[in-house]
C-alpha cells in the first residue's frame, strides 16, 4: 500500500481522511471531514461535501457533485457530471426573504450501495438509496428508492430491467448472496 496521490490543484480539507492508494486529480474539492476509502479514484473538477463517505475502490468520475450527507459503498462507480442533490425544500431565502444559512434546512442523503454505477449526467434526488449492484443509466433522472440489481432509466427514471454484477442485463435479479457493504 502506498500513500493517496493528490494533484497539487486539488482543493482537500486538512480534515479530510483519504485512504491508501487513492488517487485525487487536478481541481477535484474534497471537504472537512470526507472519508474516502483506499483504491479509488476522484475525477478532474469533481465535488465531495463536509462529510461525505466513500468506501474502497470506487470511481468517482469528472465533475461530480456529491453533495453532504451522501454515503457509498464499497466499489460504486459515479460517472461525469453526476449530482447527488441534499436538500428537500430548496429555496435561497426564507419566506420572509431572508438569505437562508446551514440553520435553515436539514441535508438530507443519497445513499448508493456496494457496486452501483450512476451514468453519466444522471441527477438522484435525496433522499434515495441506490440498490446493490444496481444500474442508473446515464442522463436519468433517480426520485425513487432504486432495488438491488435494478436497471433503472429516464426522467423519471423507471426500473426497465434487471443487471448481473458485470452489468450486464438479465431477465431476473441475480439471487441474493446476503452480502451488504457500506462504508
Amino acid at each position: 500500500m502506498s500513500a493517496p496521490r493528490i494533484e497539487p490543484s486539488a482543493d482537500v480539507d486538512p480534515r479530510a481522511m483519504i485512504g491508501d492508494d487513492t488517487l485525487v486529480w487536478h481541481l477535484a474539492q474534497l471537504r472537512e471531514d470526507v472519508r474516502v476509502g483506499r483504491e479509488c479514484v476522484i475525477g478532474r473538477g469533481a465535488y465531495l461535501g463536509p462529510g461525505v463517505v466513500v468506501g474502497d475502490r470506487c470511481k468517482i468520475q469528472n465533475h461530480a457533485l456529491v453533495y453532504e450527507p451522501a454515503v457509498l459503498g464499497d466499489g460504486v462507480f459515479v460517472g461525469p457530471a453526476v449530482v447527488f442533490t441534499n436538500d428537500l425544500l430548496p429555496r435561497a431565502v426564507t419566506p420572509d426573504g431572508r438569505l437562508k444559512d446551514g440553520s435553515d434546512w436539514e441535508a438530507v442523503a443519497v445513499t448508493v450501495l456496494e457496486g452501483a454505477s450512476i451514468g453519466a449526467r444522471a441527477v438522484c434526488v435525496a433522499p434515495v438509496t441506490i440498490g446493490r449492484w444496481a444500474l442508473v443509466a446515464a442522463g436519468s433522472v433517480v426520485i425513487h428508492d432504486v432495488p438491488d440489481f435494478a436497471l433503472v432509466a429516464g426522467v423519471p427514471a423507471r426500473q426497465i430491467g434487471w443487471v448481473d454484477r458485470t452489468g450486464n442485463r438479465t431477465d431476473a435479479p441475480p439471487p441474493d448472496d446476503g452480502s451488504v457493504t457500506v462504508a
